[in-house]
């Protein structure tokens, strides 16, 4: 059963983040918002000006006490040791934002709007640096990667997951996941019979803390993972996660022997994954050809991969999930859960 936090709002949960101390902090519609303790007390309360959605939340990794929230076009910066009026407001997109990031030093944003654009906000300066332009949909996630400041990965509703680094106006490398999907049905991976096919719209993205390994969940009930190498990246690893879209994906740590990954979906389900490095490293990527057959071929390797990613726990949470947030809390490792309701729900994950 999961514990209910449920005294912080009486909108439905949209975001969700922690901090270094393990200060959550959750965005809700209307304009809510609150930071609560480690145990589910609320601590502070505000509705931004505007009564606009909050739609993403983060803490800054420098900084625990400064917390960066979007809502409509906006990011706000509040200082969570007194919250009150926002400390800094920058309108900077110009259509509601889907995702915010900071990167690990502290010196850039990143936001993700319904045009599909990433504004990239230089938090010296104050001022945006770089406008990134590629996607032809709305842009439902935009990521830094740790330990490279200047690199991040996009993906929307367009289907395209893109690698970018700042200091250039154009991405490095790009993927479509139709594509690849398509290459998945011709070979008949995960279908059966009857299945309708949901086009792979990606809805979330997750870097993981070595900063090379990243992973996608789509509206095709999938999660792919990408290993970047350079400037590209190639998929690794398909596996099908959900019944319906996978509208959350989290990485909530990583040691030598194990990546653990977890995942929400609109069919109500929070499940965790294991996914290992031995299965990452099963195939080893193939040399590009411009032939069909050498694609699918590399779609069948990561089909035989696949069986080896295995889901240790599945939550039947039972509502759409709005956000996922892996942490430990008073010693013990747990997912919070944001859905449709007013509550956020804290389940135990045990021993990992």
């Amino acid at each position: 059963m999961a514990a209910k936090w449920d005294s912080g709002h009486s909108n439905p949960v949209l975001s969700l983040a922690i901090s270094k101390e393990r200060v959550i902090a959750s965005g809700a519609e209307s304009g809510e918002l609150t930071i609560w303790s480690e145990q589910g007390t609320p601590l502070g309360k505000l509705r931004l000006k505007g009564d606009e959605d909050v739609t993403g939340v983060t803490f800054s990794p420098v900084s625990s006490s400064r917390l960066y929230a979007a809502h409509g076009e906006t990011v706000s910066v509040l200082d969570t040791r007194a919250l009150g009026d926002p400390v800094e407001t920058f309108s900077i997109n110009k259509e509601e934002i889907n995702c915010i990031s900071v990167n690990e030093t502290d010196s850039l944003l990143a936001a993700a709007d319904d045009s599909g654009t990433v504004k990239v906000l230089d938090l010296q300066s104050k001022k945006v640096c770089r406008t990134l332009q590629r996607h032809t949909n709305i842009c439902t996630a935009a990521v830094f990667r740790p330990h490279r400041p200047q690199s991040l990965v996009s993906c929307g509703l367009d289907m395209q997951v893109l690698l970018w680094n700042v200091q250039k106006a154009r991405p490095l490398w790009l993927t479509n996941l139709q594509h690849l999907a398509q290459d998945e049905e011709d070979l008949d991976l995960h279908q059966s019979p009857g299945q309708l096919f949901n086009p792979p719209l990606a809805h979330s993205l997750s870097v993981s803390s070595c900063g090379n390994v990243f992973c996608c969940g789509a509206e095709d009930g999938k999660i792919r993972s990408f290993r970047i190498t350079g400037t590209r990246f190639e998929e690794e690893l398909c596996f099908k996660a959900h019944t319906q879209g996978v509208s959350q994906v989290s990485f909530i740590g990583q040691d030598s022997g194990q990546t653990l990954l977890l995942s929400g979906g609109n069919d109500g389900r929070v499940c965790l994954w294991n996914l290992r490095k031995d299965a990452e490293h099963a195939q080893k990527p193939q040399k590009h050809h411009p032939k069909k057959s050498s694609s699918k071929l590399k779609v069948k390797q990561m089909a035989e991969a696949s069986p080896r990613v295995n889901s240790s726990l599945c939550i039947e949470h039972g509502e759409k999930v709005n956000w996922i947030l892996g942490a430990e809390l008073q010693g013990s490792k747990v997912v919070l859960v944001a859905d449709p309701s007013n509550a956020i729900s804290v389940y135990q994950l045990g021993e990992l």
